[in-house]
């Protein structure tokens, strides 16, 4: 036995409230999880997603109630609220799109998928989905 096993802890029933502070999991392993809190995310504001696309196309008076749903707000929910929704949507939807690019890359190119591969794909899936949610933010919330 190599004294790395000897040091390594064993976890065999883990205590939520001792084990779990101290575990450390690794980017993939984030963002996996924020994989599937993505897809939820989505699924929950589906009701909304469709609400936005009904009132966009429909007229061009139901258009303006969209844009101001953004500023004035619909009915007792302000638009600033309305814009931290449209937010939320927009991560999810990024982070979700290029993790499941991840997966489909990882999928096709089964000798690539090694460890540090999965290290590298999970920081970059990070950076890309977090980046372009600033950038389309920023427009957002009108600071370009």
């Amino acid at each position: 036995m190599t004294e790395l096993a000897k040091k390594r802890p064993e976890f065999r029933n883990i205590n939520a409230f001792k084990d779990l502070t101290t575990y450390r999991m690794t980017p993939a392993a984030w963002v996996s999880i924020l994989h599937r809190a993505s897809g939820l995310i989505m699924f929950l504001l589906l009701p909304f997603i469709i609400w936005m696309f009904d009132t966009s196309v429909s007229s061009e008076i139901s258009f303006a109630r969209f844009t101001s749903a953004f500023t004035a707000g619909i009915g007792f929910v302000p638009g600033w609220f309305v814009k931290l929704a449209v937010l939320a949507l927009i991560w999810s939807y990024l982070h979700h799109f290029t993790a499941g690019l991840r997966h489909l890359w990882m999928d096709v190119s089964h000798s690539a998928v090694n460890k540090q591969f999965g290290k590298t794909s999970a920081l970059t899936v990070l950076a890309i989905s977090i980046a372009l949610t600033v950038v389309l933010g920023a427009k957002l919330f009108g600071l370009y």
